[in-house]
């Protein structure tokens, strides 16, 4: 059984997602632990829980979604993947995050890339690599076919989408990943967004007023 915990971090209320199952091994998507009580209370519940970090990572480089990295990479020995178009957009936030008063982030590398159609395994679990860009050049979801899951960081949110005014941003791509790669999963499939709560696949068709 997948089980996924959802925290909130940083100024920017990003949602930090830890998943795992049965075995208790997991993975991280997306740190945005900034602060250092924020960083505890991710370790906290792994440790609380018994938990394995086996993999980290990103729906994308963004600052918000990925302060943490750093500190996760060397709690809990492990590598990063992102997709190989948004590693610029990673290497990046450390010319602006001071601008934004994130004075002490910390940049961390990647070390794998993940592309359409991967697979990312851990216990009993698998996560197919979606391409969603649009928010960003490289943006990825995670999901979860047997369980109906898809973790899709700033690409659909509870009635809204995510923003395309950012490098690298496109309205009308955004759009495409939505309807081409989002909506085919089936109406019963909870999206679990990079900021706000989760919502469905159905709902968002009927009622989000960005794709009437």
């Amino acid at each position: 059984m997948l089980h996924i915990q959802t925290f909130t971090f940083n100024p920017l209320a990003e949602n930090t997602y830890v998943l795992y199952d049965d075995t208790l091994e997991c993975v991280i998507i997306d740190p945005g632990c900034y602060e250092r009580d924020e960083q505890e209370t991710l370790a906290a519940f792994i440790e609380e829980k018994g938990l394995k970090v086996m993999k980290l990572l990103n729906t994308h480089g963004h600052f918000d979604h990925v302060f943490g990295n750093a500190y996760v990479k060397r709690t809990f020995g492990v590598s990063l993947f992102i997709h190989p178009l948004d590693e610029a957009t990673l290497r990046s936030v450390i010319t602006y995050a001071s601008i934004y008063g994130f004075v002490r982030y910390e940049p961390a590398e990647p070390d794998g890339l993940l592309e359409e159609g991967d697979v990312v395994y851990f216990g009993n679990t698998q996560l197919k690599v979606l391409f969603l860009p649009g928010h960003a050049p490289g943006h990825i979801g995670f999901y979860a076919e047997k369980e109906g899951v898809l973790i899709g960081g700033d690409v659909l949110f509870q009635h809204s989408i995510g923003r395309t005014d950012l490098p690298g941003g496109d309205h009308q791509t955004l759009l495409r990943s939505i309807r081409e790669k989002v909506f085919p999963l089936g109406d019963a499939v909870k999206v679990y967004p990079g900021h706000g709560p989760m919502t469905t696949v159905g709902e968002e068709k009927r009622a989000n007023p960005y794709l009437q």
